[in-house]
């Protein structure tokens, strides 16, 4: 992990509803709650074997709730549905970040295909 993927200051804009992790350079991003919330890294969504994992839906609305750092390499992140595993790397999230467009746009293929929604949960 290079200098440049750890940010300098990490702001939690409820208002927003973004996390915002500004650089040392000065470059700044902003990961919306619900992007973080429908791509978290944890077991649960991402599977144990590769793959697109499971999809998530009915996040729309998705706060965090608390944000904890976790050594100096990640943060976990709390949301309001109660998901808190998962460790969120600082790789991890400027990955989410280059590639938000392509992420985002995959995940609303995926909704699509599944007849889901990021309003409402799928019943099981």
């Amino acid at each position: 992990m290079t200098a440049t993927h750890i940010p300098a200051h990490i702001h939690l804009r409820k208002k927003s509803r973004v996390l915002e992790l500004v650089y040392s350079n000065g470059e700044s991003v902003q990961l919306d709650f619900e992007y973080l919330r429908v791509f978290s890294p944890s077991a649960e969504v991402r599977g144990h074997g590769g793959g697109e994992g499971y999809l998530q839906t009915g996040k729309k609305d998705v706060t965090i709730e608390k944000l904890e750092p976790v050594g100096n390499y990640a943060l976990k992140i709390h949301f309001s549905d109660g998901h808190d595993s998962g460790l969120y790397s600082w790789e991890f999230l400027r990955d989410l970040a280059d590639n938000h467009e392509r992420y985002w746009q995959r995940y609303l293929e995926r909704l699509a295909e599944a007849g889901a929604s990021r309003e409402s949960p799928t019943p099981k």
